[in-house]
């Protein structure tokens, strides 16, 4: 057991000092200090239709706090879906606006990107920064595009929302001042350093992500990473009714579902593979969408979408949904991320006993968004009793313990696994021990606190550079 201390107390050293070398190496680049100005960030809340929440009111002050400095801004902002991480976004915004720096805003999707404008631009408005705000999408006509970069240069957009091609298009973003990354595990150094080159200098960064981390992998993975996490619902958020069905009572269940869809509502139906294979018989998503839309729907309009389609596809398909020209989706777990349609109200999960805890929540957080009662029905494969993992989604809705819970029921692997950080395989370090994971980041930090030569180790040299290359949520 000491042996297997030491392996795990050397991982986690190994990671934590490749995340700390990041965070000083980013210390080093220079940025501009945003001031905060208290009369503007008070109009901005008193004319919110809504009160912010405490932990949102932390939030901001903290990024308020990092932006003043020249001192480059890393914050990770975690919340779980419907936290109101988009009116933290919008007051981290304001600040730069106002000193006539510009934001870049990227999302992963152009639906998502969509969304996003629209949303930021109803909250800036009105305070009389609407106008300031531009979408530059790769779906734009030739003309709207260039006419988006002309206002970009000229100063007149100052939040420029969109993909990530924000960084490769020929955008002129000299004063850039803030970068805001949508859940995209994909923005590392390399990108960090592309956008500084068109800048001139370290632009301030805020990442947002809608999957919550149990806190001891959060500060271990993203060492380089200032966290702030917002905890709290808004008040006024109807809770999602989530129940365990059993396949013997689908005729019931699928009475219910229809009255729901009588009255106007959509459905979101979830499937663990896109085609059968010979052990799981009829969870695939063709399986699916041919029994529902031939026979037990087929007086209403499905439609089907699956991880090989081609995004523009994807992308088409979810946009009729969001249209309402169908009244129910089946699809595999790509729907995972994102787009807001608060007309759906109901998510079936196929085969529920094959998902994630994690996955499930991030899946019910599809539904909700609207004024209706929304509900998740996880459909189990047999009749055999329920897991505790399925029984844990029916009593809470709090992402954080459903978090926790995952890691000690299921180990990091699984929670790496939905973060497709394949090459961070701890294989020792328990990260529930979170004695060991304390010491080892301190010794990190007193490692490089007395200027300790790397070079003198070159073993430990060679792994900490592989390692600097993975952390960097990339």
């Amino acid at each position: 057991a000491k042996a297997q201390r030491r392996l795990g107390f050397e991982e986690v050293f190994q990671l934590t000092l490749a995340a700390l070398l990041n965070k000083y190496e980013l210390y080093k680049g220079k940025s501009i200090a945003i001031p905060f100005k208290e009369k503007l960030a008070k109009e901005f809340v008193a004319k919110l239709p809504f009160k912010l929440t405490d932990a949102q009111r932390k939030a901001v002050w903290k990024i308020y706090q990092d932006m003043d400095k020249t001192q480059p801004m890393n914050r990770l902002l975690e919340g779980d879906v419907g936290s109101g991480k988009t009116v933290v976004a919008a007051m981290a915004s304001l600040m730069a606006m106002e000193q006539k720096y510009q934001v870049a805003f990227m999302a992963p999707t152009e639906i998502l990107a969509r969304q996003h404008a629209d949303t930021l631009y109803k909250l800036l408005d009105n305070v009389g920064y609407g106008g300031h705000v531009g979408l530059l999408i790769g779906n734009l006509k030739p003309k709207a595009k260039n006419l988006m970069h002309k206002k970009v240069k000229s100063g007149n957009v100052r939040l420029i929302v969109g993909t990530h091609a924000l960084i490769s298009e020929r955008v002129d973003m000299h004063k850039l001042g803030l970068i805001i990354v949508d859940e995209q595990h994909r923005f590392g150094v390399q990108q960090r350093k592309k956008l500084q080159a068109k800048a001139g200098h370290m632009p301030h960064v805020l990442h947002m992500s809608a999957t919550p981390i149990p806190r001891s992998i959060a500060l271990t993975l993203y060492g380089e990473l200032d966290i702030s996490i917002l905890d709290e619902m808004p008040p006024g958020r109807r809770q999602i009714k989530t129940k365990i069905c059993s396949p013997n009572s689908r005729a019931q269940l699928y009475a219910q579902i229809d009255k729901e869809l009588e009255h106007g509502r959509q459905m979101f139906v979830v499937c663990p593979l896109i085609t059968d294979s010979e052990i799981s018989v009829g969870l695939s998503v063709e399986e699916v969408y041919e029994r529902l839309s031939k026979k037990d729907f087929k007086h209403r309009r499905v439609g089907l979408l699956h991880g090989k389609m081609k995004s523009a596809e994807k992308e088409k398909m979810m946009q009729k949904f969001l249209d309402r020209e169908y009244d129910i989706l089946v699809s595999t777990t790509v729907i995972e991320v994102g787009i807001d349609i608060p007309n759906a109200t109901i998510i079936l999960v196929e085969g529920a006993e094959r998902f994630g805890l994690a996955q499930i929540h991030q899946l019910r957080g599809r539904v909700g968004r609207g004024e209706h009662q929304s509900y998740c029905f996880m459909m189990l494969s047999d009749s055999k009793a329920p897991s505790q993992r399925l029984r844990a989604l029916e009593n809470t809705t709090d992402g954080f313990k459903l978090a926790e819970l995952d890691l000690q029921l299921r180990g990091p692997g699984a929670i790496y696994g939905t973060m497709q950080h394949g090459a961070l395989d701890l294989r020792v370090a328990k990260l529930t021990d979170t004695k060991l994971i304390a010491t080892a980041r301190n010794a990190a930090q007193e490692f490089i606190d007395k200027k300790e030569k790397l070079k003198k180790y070159p073993h430990l040299a060679e792994k900490v550079s592989e390692l600097r290359a993975i952390t960097n949520l990339n």
